[in-house]
């Protein structure tokens, strides 16, 4: 799949955050201990759906938190 392209016929907000978020992906894998590790093609075959969604909504959960961190500290939110 091309950087910056999101399977689904859209093109991210943000193309140069794809590798911190597949980074984000393979390292809540690893806490959920889901045997997928970086490099691996990202062939999850062996992962269940809800595990897969499990790694989803901590991503989810994190970029949430990460947000209102940056709220918090007075940055304002952009607009896309």
């Amino acid at each position: 799949m091309a950087l910056g392209s999101s399977g689904n016929g859209r093109t991210q907000l943000l193309p140069d955050a794809h590798k911190v978020l597949d980074n984000m992906k393979y390292e809540i894998a690893e806490e959920l201990s889901l045997g997928v590790h970086q490099g691996s093609e990202d062939y999850w075959g062996e992962v269940t759906s809800r595990n897969c969604g499990n790694v989803g909504g901590q991503m989810v959960r994190r970029m949430i938190g990460l947000a209102e961190k940056e709220l918090l500290n007075g940055k304002k939110a952009d607009k896309f």
